[in-house]
Parts: structure tokens; C-alpha cells; sequence
């Protein structure tokens, strides 16, 4: 079965619709969020009700928590702050209630999938390192944990790490696969980033795909959310 994993959208549309677009023309078989559809972009009622109608499930994100209201925002910087208390103000109610049914963790046969990290789903915490990484290998059962959270796609095993479009995983090692991000890619590429896994080889493909940033652009300043939001787009960071 080809699973495709997908986060990080943060509201962007243009970028969430090429990348369904993909995976249909692809037929890829199911496919799930790990959160933070809303935050930062223009159009979250929107990316919400495409995520429920094509994701076979749905995790909360840090910016999916903070925009309903519950998560605490207090270590946010100002940007995600000011996009925050926008989205509360857009966000439709039964969209709100959507959000709130969101589980922070999801376990399939061969992978567990959590938005920030494994060990502490609620925490927030980032994944950037082999020493990181080794703090949350031996909290989940399963050959790889897929994560998101700091948009930057990475896998790491106990011993080192790999940034390369393909990988084949072993079945006597353990992976946390961070999968990028579909709306707001931090590695300096600023195409929509995500994972398209086969259960039955073990095969990990990163995709990624060219999508109408300058239409999302005009949006963000168009909404009268911050600039850089809209710059960063540009350049993938």
C-alpha cells in the first residue's frame, strides 16, 4: 500500500491543492496529515475542509491547538502570534469543532505518525538532531515514526542521518522521518514538500512539487498578515 504523509500546510491553498492533485493523478492509496493545517497563510477554513475530505486521518498541530483557542501561544514568535489571533478571527465554528477531534498520535501496522515528536506528542518538541532523535527511537513499536513540525525534511536513525529524495529502510533499524512541509518549507527549497511510503518495500520518496506561491503571496498581504510570511514563501526559509 502506498501511503502518502503530509504536513505543514499552514493555511496555504494553492500549495495543499497541487499537492492533492499529485497524489490523485498518482492514485496513491491513503493519506494523512500530521497537523498544522491552519497558522501563518490565508486561507484556513479552506485547507481544513480539503484536509477532512481527502485524509484518511488528521493530527493536531501546534498551530492548529493555538488556533482553536486552547494551546498556549506564549512562546510563539510575533509573527505566529499576529497569524494566530487572525485565524481564531476567520476560523469557521464547525471547523473549530473539526479541529478539536483531532488526536495528537496515529498508529498504523508499520508506523506511528505524531506532528513534533514521539515521545511527548503535547510538547511541541523539535527533532534536529542524532541526539535528539535518540531521545525518541525507543518510544514508539514500529520501524519509523513520521513527524513534521520544523519543515525541514530529514531521517534519522540512532547512528546518523540522511538527506536524500529516496531511502529504503531496514527492517532491524528504527527512523523518525520528518516529511517537510506542503505550505511552508524551511530547507531553502520553496517547493510543497511530503512522503510517499510503500508499507510493503519499506520505501521512503520524497516529493516535491512547484506550486503558485505568488498567488498565495498576494493573498498573505492581501489578508494584512505580516510581510515576511509572504517573503519567506519565496525563498524557502
Amino acid at each position: 500500500m502506498t501511503i502518502a504523509i503530509i504536513s505543514d500546510i499552514h493555511a496555504n491553498l494553492e500549495a495543499l491543492e497541487r499537492v492533492l492533485a499529485y497524489l490523485n493523478e498518482n492514485k496513491v492509496d491513503k493519506v494523512f496529515c500530521l497537523g498544522d493545517v491552519i497558522g501563518y497563510g490565508p486561507n484556513p477554513n479552506e485547507c481544513v475542509e480539503l484536509i477532512r475530505d481527502n485524509c484518511q486521518a488528521v493530527l493536531m498541530g501546534n498551530h492548529d491547538y493555538a488556533g482553536i483557542g486552547i494551546g498556549d501561544i506564549q512562546n510563539f514568535n510575533e509573527y505566529a502570534k499576529l497569524s494566530t489571533f487572525w485565524t481564531r478571527g476567520k476560523l469557521l465554528k464547525e471547523n473549530t469543532q473539526f479541529i478539536k477531534s483531532w488526536p495528537f498520535t496515529y498508529e498504523l501496522e508499520t508506523s506511528y505518525l505524531v506532528h513534533a515528536s514521539p515521545k511527548s506528542p503535547s510538547s511541541w518538541d523539535y527533532v534536529l538532531s542524532v541526539n535528539d532523535a535518540r531521545k525518541h527511537l525507543k518510544t514508539f513499536n514500529q520501524n519509523v515514526c513520521f513527524i513534521g513540525h520544523s519543515h525541514v525534511p530529514v531521517i534519522f536513525s540512532d547512528s546518523e542521518y540522511y538527506r536524500k529524495k529516496e531511502l529504503v529502510l531496514e527492517d532491524n533499524n528504527k527512523y523518525l522521518v520528518n516529511v517537510g512541509s506542503v505550505g511552508q518549507p524551511r530547507d531553502g527549497d520553496p517547493r510543497s514538500c511530503f512522503v510517499i511510503y510503500d508499507d510493503e518495500t519499506n520505501k521512503i520518496d520524497y516529493i516535491r512539487l512547484e506550486y503558485e506561491i505568488q498567488k498565495t503571496y498576494d493573498k498573505i498581504i492581501k489578508a494584512g498578515l505580516p510581510v515576511f510570511l509572504a517573503e519567506r514563501l519565496l525563498k524557502g526559509y
